[in-house]
């Protein structure tokens, strides 16, 4: 999926382009797309990025906001080099407890100086050594449009703070206050709130990791199966932020029973988890296919939306229709 918060750069040329690690370091670093190949471990990882805002078409009252019903999410294969590797080369402060993302996206606006967004994480975070400098995508170049030629990618975490178009990272002895680091952007209220109720900004709190979540991609709802066919093969992937699935169901009456789906593990740390079982319907009508996925920590996916100001985070089940004949 695609989604920018400013006007991407013109020139996004791999061979000039430079990296800046500054801020609370020992020994600050500018480095070429070349220097980050050669001075460090080159890895290769599936990583699942969402966008915090996916789903958010389907609360009531709407949230603003674009309107992402369940396209908001890819599990990509990234190539690049370990956060944790260049940040240790440059040598953290240990007055250092948040990091600042920069790119070269400028402002819609178009007024000079004024970023579109810089997103930062808790030094604890920024030490996790699946987070990765970025600079090649399924094989290839990174596409412009996916941040190209160097992304920042924190895995686990919304999609904002895997800053496109890469060039700085400083190291701050604050939380970090850049565009969409305050107000209500990327925050939730602190307990639970009726839909439509007014939050005070500053009595958010930013999220973290994303939640454990599901999604069927086949088949397409709207199946119609033929004629005394009662067999639906039923795929999808499911993932949970920081943590890991550990279960998935499947239910066609509603939640009345359940069936527990084959889940494949991870290929890696943070890539999404491909789940799949064949349900067999009763007798002729119309059915809903529900998916239910389960965390390690025993949290599982709701029915319903919890609802919030700035619909984000909706992680309730995913359901399909297949009407047998």
């Amino acid at each position: 999926f695609i989604r920018n918060n400013g006007i991407p750069p013109e020139d996004m040329s791999p061979e000039t382009w430079r990296l800046t690690i500054d801020g609370f370091v020992e020994n600050p670093l500018t480095l070429s797309i070349a220097d980050l190949r050669n001075r460090f471990e080159v890895i290769t990882r599936r990583i699942c990025l969402e966008c915090g805002g996916n789903g958010r078409a389907f609360f009531d009252p709407k949230a603003k906001g674009n309107q992402w019903t369940v396209g908001a999410v890819g599990c990509a294969e990234w190539t690049g080099v370990r956060l944790v590797d260049v940040l240790k080369a440059a040598g953290v402060k240990k007055e250092a407890i948040y990091t600042a993302h920069y790119g070269t996206d400028t402002h819609l606006s178009g007024k000079p100086g004024k970023l579109p967004i810089s997103r930062g994480v808790p030094i604890r975070k920024a030490m996790d050594p699946n987070n990765m400098i970025a600079f090649a995508m399924n094989g290839e170049a990174i596409h412009p449009m996916n941040g190209a030629p160097l992304r920042l990618h924190i895995p686990g975490w919304p999609g904002s703070f895997s800053h496109k178009w890469f060039n700085r990272l400083q190291l701050r002895d604050v939380v970090h206050d850049g565009p969409k680091m305050t107000g209500a952007a990327y925050r939730l209220p602190p307990h639970p709130v009726a839909p439509g109720t007014k939050v005070d900004p500053k009595e958010m709190v930013l999220i973290e990791s994303m939640i454990v979540k599901s999604l069927i991609t086949s088949p397409q709802t709207g199946l119609r199966l033929p004629k005394g066919e009662r067999e639906v093969l039923v795929r999808g992937h499911a993932w949970a932020g920081d943590n890991v699935v550990t279960r998935v169901d499947l239910t066609i009456d509603f939640g009345a029973t359940w069936i527990q789906a084959k889940l494949d593990p991870p290929p890696n740390p943070y890539a999404w988890q491909r789940f799949s079982q064949t349900v067999r319907l009763p007798q002729k009508g119309y059915y809903e296919i529900w998916a239910r996925a389960t965390d390690d920590q025993g949290r599982m996916q709701p029915f319903a939306i919890a609802w919030n100001p700035k619909g984000y985070m909706n992680n309730s089940m995913h359901r399909i229709s297949v009407y047998a004949s």
